[in-house]
């Protein structure tokens, strides 16, 4: 891991035969800070949350928690999962657990969602990535979880056209990389920050090659190893690790 990097917590919990691991930490890039999470998935397993048992959105982590908390589950990592309408619907594809709850978007519209080209995070049996959306429907191998957002803020580790350097256009934001196949990188800000430093983050300081922007105002994280759990405003999907309680 850079040096750049303050460790605040690398933590191991174990429960029978059962473990999990969180990998979080600290980094200052252009002058800006953020909170990572690195994730190994040989050793986690990402799920997607949108709805509880009878079809009713989450919406927060708290009504998460006590949802899992009726299944002796906890949530132990969270991030808000991609973009949403008015009734927490996504705006994207979403698929969670292998079934499609909402169906790729390819229309032209305005917004960061549309800002072409825009992406998806994906995790297959072939592991995890992060793809352009017009390449989903070629995909060959079997998707078990995948958000779509946008805009993409690499590809092959090329940044989008449409980020400028020095940008005035500053929120708290968060998005997900992809390092390798079991190598998932989720950052937050700490600060505002532009599309060009947050995808610069990715590109240089983590060395993501791919990465997507999830979402602006609404960035929130649940993290029970620093015992945060953000409540800014509502939410639609969120990804994160489910564990025995």
């Amino acid at each position: 891991m850079s040096s750049a990097f303050r460790l605040l917590g690398l933590i191991y919990f174990s429960m029978v035969s059962w473990s999990w691991a969180v990998d979080l930490s600290t980094v200052t890039h252009a002058g800006k800070r953020f909170i990572i999470c690195c994730l190994d998935l040989k050793k986690e397993t990402l799920q997607l949350l949108l709805h509880d048992d009878v079809g009713q959105p989450l919406r927060s982590f708290e009504r998460a928690q006590q949802w899992l908390g009726e299944k002796q589950q906890k949530l132990v990592f969270g991030m808000n999962g991609g973009m949403y309408h008015g009734d927490m619907s996504p705006v994207g594809l979403c698929v969670r657990e292998g079934r499609e709850l909402a169906p790729l978007n390819l229309a032209k519209a305005a917004g960061n969602f549309f800002l072409k080209p825009n992406g998806i995070f994906l995790i297959s049996d072939q592991g995890a990535r992060v793809i352009v959306s017009e390449e989903y429907p070629a995909l060959k191998e079997k998707v078990v979880l995948a958000t779509q957002s946008g805009p993409l803020l690499l590809r092959n580790g090329k940044m989008h056209q449409a980020f400028k350097e020095g940008s005035k256009n500053v929120l708290h934001r968060n998005a997900v990389g992809v390092r390798s196949a079991t190598e998932v990188i989720f950052a937050i800000t700490e600060d505002v920050v532009n599309f060009h430093e947050l995808a610069t983050l990715f590109r240089d300081t983590l060395k993501c090659p791919d990465a997507l922007f999830l979402d602006g105002t609404v960035s929130s994280l649940h993290a029970e190893a620093l015992q945060r759990s953000d409540k800014k405003m509502d939410l639609g999907p969120m990804i994160g690790i489910i564990a025995p309680r």
